[in-house]
């Protein structure tokens, strides 16, 4: 181990020790059961910015700054697809959580649909959310391997064990404490970045860089489809952002929660910005890598001491944190609380916080194994995380949010149905993370599978009891039936009319995924319970 490896392991244990101590600091906060999963509902929102800023940036900045130095700026697509989610959330869907007081989004799905289905979306949560914690992991274990003879995957133990420690001691607050000292280290870590850059390669390497690498600064050097599902896997998940929506509903009032993310929202340009620039730097300098995340600390290595790059990996550290501890802390709530509250009605909140923090134990357990299958690729495993959670949880959610007729079979089908044909559709393309079985991306195969098991296992078993349209239909019912129904024959009529042109882009998948979010907007708004029509025709015989 050289003097580069001795900074960046020595910062990173002296600021695991202060999470430690701000960790047991905080826990007398977490006094009750809701001030474990929820904070007591006491957040300002600074709190929010920071547990986002935290959460959601620190991951973009991994995954954009590793694909940068792949795929150039391109990369910076991930990040404003990411914020557009956070913006709609801010905007149009806390409230609505909030006047439910929901603290899990399986626990709503658990709520309308019954003990199975709240069974099945936790166990798909504990599969899932170590995924993501994963992921960036693996990002300063890269930094850590390049500078010693550790091997990744016990860089991504130290980290997990730490992610353990923390979160056992005050749960939500924990977090809330954590991503704060997160983003002071960001800031720090994008001050000794730019240093960097203006050291080497400067403005003038990047447009030698242009000159002889001009496919790095193509807007789609990535692939057009990879784009297409990034953005279509944050839309969906802006009904399914579990761990956001944890933190903001942490807050007061709705409003301050709503405050607290667009705070976010507005300094994630700030990691984008950072992940491309850091990326192009580095494949300037020290071109020729097959893995970002080797190459970034290898750059900084011929640029800066010692010191400094270990203050900058320790920034990478608290991306990983950021992102990795919510996502176990969030798994572990759906596993402990409302995979175990289905197992048994019976227990108390006080035995749920007590299965939440042995689920982190066995979280902590998955997330390391997954770290053996693939140690990189970051931005993969947030992707194939997301194909599977949200293909399991998109058309439960809408049809708790927004359908009656919706059964409880039905929820159970559809999250089966959608979180293993995404896995499916992965394995025949062999885990690949930009060439795709049939040239379709997996989330469009998942989300449409969980969208049209939905629907079909409803309108069979609830047969006879529904039917379509009626007098009771709402202006807005109307209006999203006919925005609806026109968009679908549309996009019917290109599909038919130029398929092979989609074929080859890679957009069939999302223009079938397409067709059938249409009908499903059209029967949700359509199709109504029997007995709804019957009791308005009695109470008003005019509008039999």
């Amino acid at each position: 181990m050289n003097s580069y490896g001795y900074w960046i392991l020595g910062l990173a244990v002296l600021y695991t020790a202060v999470l430690i101590v701000l960790g047991n600091i905080v826990r007398r906060r977490a006094s009750s059961a809701e001030g474990f999963w929820v904070g007591g509902r006491s957040f300002r929102p600074w709190m929010v910015f920071a547990c986002i800023t935290g959460l959601f940036s620190g991951s973009t900045f991994i995954a954009v700054m590793e694909l940068a130095y792949l795929k150039g700026i391109s990369a910076a697509w991930y990040g404003v697809a990411e914020m557009v989610h956070v913006l709609i959330i801010a905007i149009v869907l806390l409230g609505i959580f909030r006047r439910k007081l929901m603290v899990t989004i399986f626990g709503l799905i658990g709520d309308h649909f019954g003990r199975v289905a709240l069974g099945v979306a936790g166990l798909i949560t504990a599969f899932t959310f170590p995924m993501w914690s994963v992921a960036t992991a693996l990002s300063f274990a890269s930094a850590v391997s390049a500078f010693t003879n550790l091997p990744i995957t016990v860089s991504v133990i130290i980290s997990a064990l730490l992610l353990l420690i923390y979160l056992q001691a005050g749960g939500m607050w924990s977090v809330v404490m954590t991503q704060t000292a997160n983003t002071i280290m960001f800031a720090l870590m994008f001050i000794v970045g730019a240093i960097a850059f203006f050291i080497k390669p400067g403005i003038g390497g990047l447009a030698q860089l242009a000159v002889s690498r001009p496919e790095m600064f193509d807007p789609t050097g990535v692939g057009l489809q990879v784009i297409i599902a990034w953005f279509a896997t944050f839309l969906i998940n802006v009904l399914l952002a579990q761990a956001a929506l944890q933190m903001a509903l942490s807050c007061r009032t709705v409003e301050e929660g709503r405050r607290g993310l667009l705070m976010a929202f507005g300094a994630n340009i700030f990691f984008i910005f950072f992940g491309v620039l850091f990326g192009l730097a580095a494949a300037a300098v020290t071109p020729g890598g097959a893995r970002g995340m080797i190459q970034v600390p290898l750059y900084l290595a011929q640029v800066l001491p010692a010191p400094l790059v270990g203050v900058f990996f320790l920034g990478v550290w608290a991306c990983a944190l950021g992102w990795g501890a919510p996502c176990q802390f969030s798994g572990s709530t759906s596993l402990g609380r409302d995979f175990m509250g289905a197992v048994n009605l019976r227990f108390t909140d006080e035995q749920k916080v007590r299965y939440t923090k042995i689920s982190l134990v066995f979280l902590t357990g998955v997330m390391i194994l997954l770290s053996f299958l693939r140690s990189d690729q970051a931005a993969w495993w947030n992707v194939l995380a997301w194909t599977l959670r949200n293909g399991a949880t998109f058309a439960p959610v809408v049809a708790a949010l927004f359908w009656p007729l919706a059964t409880r079979r039905a929820a159970v089908t559809a999250m089966l149905c959608g979180f293993l044909s995404g896995l499916a559709w992965y394995y025949l393309g062999g885990w690949h993370p930009s060439k795709f079985y049939l040239n379709i991306h997996p989330v469009f195969v998942g989300m449409s599978a969980n969208i049209l098991g939905m629907v079909l296992v409803t309108l069979v078993e609830q047969a006879g009891k529904w039917r379509i349209g009626g007098p009771n239909l709402t202006a807005v019912r109307r209006s999203l039936a006919l925005f609806s129904g026109t968009a679908t024959v549309a996009v019917l009529l290109l599909i038919l009319t130029n398929f092979g042109w989609l074929y080859k882009m890679g957009l069939f998948g999302l223009s079938f995924f397409l067709v059938v979010v249409g009908l499903y907007v059209l029967i949700l708004s359509v199709v109504v319970p029997r007995e709804e029509m019957v009791a308005r025709m009695e109470t008003d015989p005019a509008t039999a």
